[in-house]
């Protein structure tokens, strides 16, 4: 069953009284419960394609399909890079926001909500402000809201992208963990490829701007996985030069272009 298809989809902005073509012609079907990851040099549009998806932005032209089989869920919800939780509320009122606004009955937000901050490690902390925070868990906030609120799809932009190594490792175990248990579809932004490695089922490669799927990698080898167990599998050391030469070529040339 396909989650998410797009059809022709472009996008053009207006700057500066000159027309600017972020996304091209994208043709992508995504199945139910797939974890994909998209990677493209900077500027290609991923952002604009998930803000799309996530019905912050429009198309200019083509179709978006985001089957919802289930009308009582949400049909996406969305984690972003930046800091994207209510720093008048505390640990648990963030988790619970999206149920309370559905209007959900308390007794079954309240377990939804302690039944992720355990996933995610949060529960002695739930009465705590973000201020009190460190970066690392203020993301394990937006992680347990987001699936909290049982959306048919989770679109993520770099949400790990500001930790350290160590907490991003953490956070990516966590996130397979939870996403392996509800079967949701991911679509997921990143820039590095060993955590794109790691976390998918295919790495979507995107062209320098304007944007268009220049490569669809299916990435097979077997889970559960390990950073260790990627970085040392041949296969994987194969895609990671491919993708990386993609990238490579993808600057150069958008540099050539920008001359």
């Amino acid at each position: 069953m396909s989650t998410i298809v797009i059809e022709n989809l472009s996008k053009q902005f207006s700057k500066r009284n000159k027309s600017i073509e972020a996304l091209k012609d994208i043709n992508l079907t995504i199945q139910k419960g797939e974890f994909v990851c998209l990677l493209g040099p900077s500027g290609c549009g991923k952002t604009t394609l998930l803000r799309i998806l996530a019905d912050l932005d429009t198309p200019s032209s083509g179709h978006v399909s985001l089957p919802n089989t289930n009308g009582d869920k949400p049909i996406q919800s969305m984690v972003f890079q930046e800091n994207g939780i209510f720093p008048w509320l505390t640990v648990e009122e963030n988790v619970a926001f999206g149920l309370k606004m559905r209007n959900i009955q308390s007794a079954i937000v309240k377990e939804r909500t302690a039944y992720y901050l355990d996933k995610v490690g949060l529960t002695k902390f739930k009465y705590l402000y973000p201020k009190e925070l460190s970066g690392g868990m203020k993301q394990r906030v937006s992680i347990a809201r987001a699936f909290a609120n049982d959306p048919e799809i989770l679109l993520m932009d770099e949400p790990f992208a500001a930790l350290d190594e160590q907490n991003k490792f953490i956070l990516q175990e966590e996130l397979l963990q939870i996403w392996q248990e509800t079967n949701k579809t991911v679509l997921f932004i990143t820039h590095s490829i060993d955590e794109a490695l790691l976390l998918s089922d295919r790495i979507l490669l995107m062209s320098s701007q304007p944007g268009t799927i220049a490569k669809d990698i299916p990435i097979e080898i077997t889970r559960p996985r390990t950073i260790e167990k990627v970085r040392s599998d041949p296969n994987m050391t194969r895609t990671f030069l491919d993708v990386w030469e993609h990238l490579q070529s993808e600057v150069n040339h958008s540099k050539l272009l920008e001359d």
